[in-house]
């Protein structure tokens, strides 16, 4: 059987807008100016779904269909979750697919437990800290680090569902891949945003000369919205796993195709070896849970900073009367950028991979550190310097000693889903920044998620940071797949979102939209973006009135596009709410 090669490409965003500062001079955007800007289809109605015995909420109409498929004949959420994910690496392949990773957040109804895989990509064994230092001493840039083979980290999304099914699995494996199987062979159409995402990343795609082709048929121009796209060396790859299962993925054909391709990049080769692949695990962790007004919020551990952040965030504000406030006073906006700027010091300092650095983890979420934390809220101005926390009870002796706060481009997808047995997918799935490494095998995309690491393994006084690269190490993310129960201990919410570090403000503020504001799902994922993640205040263009209230407090703002990808599922009484960001092509669709 001879497989073919294909798929890759990458579309990013920075904020393009004036930002302001105290002094009311221009400030410059707090992002890399290689940074193409983010493609936006424009501001839809929200697509929501209501249902009593199912619900499934992804970032493309073919995936949930797929899902839903699954779910009416009685599939698992589990089943579902594999069916569209094979899917989205094929429609959506900017944002998702085998050659990335995953986390999975997963409540198994019957036993009342909720656990979590970790299918993160790892570095290549033999990678270290100067992965990404030029020959001269300095460290690349994004695109120059991240476009190749150099930034593909062995992918888990695969092991991390084949883990999965295997607890949680009902319907035939096979059956889960035909879906992706049909369109990839009978053809699916292309979306206005993947063509638009497509044309601003013209010259990005040199890299590979098969996904060039893939995506670019007709010399530069990209493949048209509209047009019907066929895939058949991902229909052959897909039909080759569904009947061999996932190991065949990480050993055999597939795997030295994978590798093969990875490190013979002409323009950037990679690292990335057989033994790599084929020792890859997905990890169960613990989830990080916490309470907030009752509420219990869980999410992501190391190496996603999601939880970890979030709950500290939303920990800080407790004391504060956000809903008398409401959602439109720049006051509480305020107080929440000063509690993400405060949980963000911590982020930067000490979140990474467990297994190779020691970390505080959940004493960052102690209630005494918190309210110690939050004091240093001032209402009335933004603090002028914020670091690092100290948690009690950490023993220093083997601390990071200093801090990873890069921004990187944002990708990434996010699935939601409930079946009609209660069990509860939320899952959060990446390739790194739009269109990955642009590597293109076996009719998939390569991720380049080793670009989360630190480009430099020390600060510029010698200091190691965390998040640096090492062999078999996952780096840092921001994914947060959550769910959330109420006071009684019931599932109230399942929620996630796409859009990298800001991925974490995206969640806390639909949180706090529901919980300090009972706004609907659907108000709530309307409303525009306000992100703070250490540097400047991010306000999605379309909220633009609340600048100038922020700009009183001192804060500098940045104002701009923010395309998120936020899938959420609400449980009301015996119903469900369904609904998909309106930034995206997703859908919602409930039984």
């Amino acid at each position: 059987m001879i497989f073919m090669r294909l798929l890759l490409i990458t579309a990013m965003f920075s904020f393009g807008s004036a930002a302001y500062a105290r002094d009311t001079q221009i400030v410059a955007p707090e992002v890399a100016p290689e940074i193409a800007p983010e493609i936006s289809t424009g501001f839809n109605t929200v697509k929501s779904a209501r249902g009593k015995d199912f619900m499934a909420v992804t970032a493309h109409p073919d995936a949930t269909k797929a899902a839903y498929k699954i779910l009416s004949a009685g599939g698992t959420a589990a089943d579902a979750g594999i069916a569209a994910q094979m899917v989205l690496g094929l429609v959506e392949p900017q944002s998702s697919g085998i050659g990335g990773g995953s986390f999975i957040l997963y409540y198994d109804a019957k036993a009342r437990k909720i656990f979590s895989l970790d299918g993160r990509e790892s570095a290549p064994s033999n990678a270290g800290g100067h992965l990404f230092t030029r020959k001269d001493g300095q460290k690349m840039g994004f695109y120059e680090a991240g476009n190749g083979g150099r930034a593909v980290g062995a992918p888990g999304t695969l092991r991390a569902l084949s883990q999965l099914y295997d607890w949680q699995g009902k319907t035939p494996w096979f059956d889960l891949f035909k879906p992706a199987i049909n369109l990839a062979e009978d053809g699916f159409v292309i979306t206005e945003r993947l063509h638009k995402m497509l044309e601003a990343e013209r010259g990005r795609f040199d890299v590979d000369t098969e996904a060039k082709l893939y995506f670019f048929p007709d010399a530069d121009n990209p493949i048209a919205a509209g047009e019907v796209k066929y895939n058949q060396d991902y229909a052959v790859t897909l039909n080759f796993i569904a009947q061999e299962r996932a190991d065949k993925f990480y050993t055999g054909a597939l795997a030295r195709n994978l590798v093969q391709k990875v490190r013979e990049n002409g323009k950037n080769p990679g690292l990335l070896s057989i033994e790599d692949m084929a020792n890859y695990e997905a990890k169960e962790r613990q989830p990080i849970c916490g309470g907030y007004r009752g509420y219990k919020i869980c999410s992501m551990a190391e190496p996603s900073s999601g939880a970890l952040t979030m709950l500290m965030t939303l920990g800080m504000l407790e004391k504060f009367d956000l809903r008398a406030l409401g959602p439109r006073n720049p006051a509480a906006w305020h107080l929440i950028a000063e509690a993400s700027r405060l949980a963000f010091a911590d982020r930067n300092y000490y979140m990474a991979d467990p297994d190779f650095v020691k970390t505080p983890s959940q004493l960052l979420l102690d209630k005494n550190y918190l309210q110690m934390r939050s004091a240093k809220i001032d209402a009335g101005r933004p603090l002028l310097n914020i670091n690092h926390g100290v948690p009690p009870n950490w023993n220093f002796d083997e601390q990071p000693a200093a801090a990873d706060d890069a921004l990187k481009p944002p990708g990434t997808t996010h699935i939601s889903i409930v079946d009609m047995y209660g069990n509860i997918l939320s899952m959060t799935s990446s390739i790194q920044n739009a269109f990955g490494s642009r590597v293109m095998v076996d009719g998939y995309l390569l991720n380049n998620e080793l670009t989360d690491f630190s480009f430099t393994p020390n600060d510029e006084n010698g200091n190691v940071i965390a998040n640096r690269v090492e062999g078999g190490k996952r780096p840092r993310s921001s994914m947060s797949p959550t769910i959330i129960f109420d006071p009684d201990n019931k599932p109230y919410m399942v929620i996630g979102s796409a859009g990298g570090s800001r991925i974490i403000g995206f969640v806390l503020q639909r949180i706090i939209a529901d919980i300090d504001w009972n706004m609907s799902v659907t108000e709530a994922l309307k409303m525009p973006h306000i992100v703070h993640r250490g540097k400047k205040l991010e306000l999605e263009s379309k909220g633009v009135n609340m600048a100038e209230g922020l700009k009183k407090y001192g804060h500098p703002v940045i104002v701009g596009e923010m395309n998120s990808g936020l899938t959420v599922i609400k449980f009301e009484g015996d119903n469900m709410v369904g609904a998909a960001d309106p930034r995206r092509d997703g859908t919602a669709q409930g039984k």
